[in-house]
C-alpha cells in the first residue's frame, strides 16, 4: 500500500458534528489531566515519562528496540551499561525536547532548527540527505509502504 501525502489544508472538513460532539468530553479529560498533573510535584517527570515512551515506541519502527531500564540507565549517562540503541533513544528526546524548546522560543522551526534537531538525533553533522529515493518497505514482503514528496 503506497502512502500519498495530501495538500495543506485537507480539503476533508474535519470540524463534523461527531467531532463537535466529543470536544465536550476531550475538554473535561485535559481539565482533569491538568488538575491532576499540578497535584505533582514536579510535573516534568510526567513530562519526561511522556516523552521517554513517545522516543521508546518511534524508534522501534526504526527497528531500535530499548528497554525502559536502558534509556533511564543512559540518561544517568552510565556509559559501561548503556546499550547503543537506549542512546539512540536518548538522541531522540533530547532532540525532541530541544525542538519543543525552539518552538516555544521562537514560534516556528527554520532550516536551521531542523538542522541542529537533526545533529542531536543523529550525533553528527551530515545535514540533509543528498541523494532523493529514500522510502519505507514492508520487510516480508519488500513492499514500498511510503516514499517521501521531492525536494522542493
Amino acid at each position: 500500500m503506497n502512502w500519498k501525502l495530501q495538500s495543506l489544508p485537507y480539503s476533508v472538513d474535519l470540524e463534523t458534528l461527531k467531532v463537535l460532539r466529543l470536544l465536550p468530553e476531550a475538554h473535561r479529560a485535559l481539565a482533569e489531566l491538568k488538575g491532576v498533573a499540578q497535584s505533582i510535584p514536579r510535573q516534568d517527570i510526567l513530562i519526561n515519562t511522556l516523552a521517554i515512551q513517545e522516543a521508546k515506541d518511534s524508534s522501534e519502527v526504526e527497528n531500535i528496540v530499548t528497554t525502559h531500564d536502558e534509556i533511564y540507565k543512559a540518561s544517568m549517562g552510565i556509559e559501561s551499561v548503556t546499550s547503543s540503541q537506549a542512546k539512540e533513544v536518548q538522541n531522540y528526546i533530547v532532540a525532541m525536547k530541544t525542538g519543543f524548546a525552539i518552538v516555544a522560543k521562537n514560534h516556528f522551526l527554520s532550516i536551521n532548527h531542523i538542522k541542529q534537531i537533526q545533529q542531536i538525533l543523529e550525533n553528527n553533522n551530515a545535514g540533509f540527505r543528498k541523494v532523493p529515493g529514500t522510502t519505507l518497505k514492508n520487510n516480508k514482503t519488500d513492499e514500498v509502504v511510503y516514499t517521501p514528496p521531492p525536494k522542493p
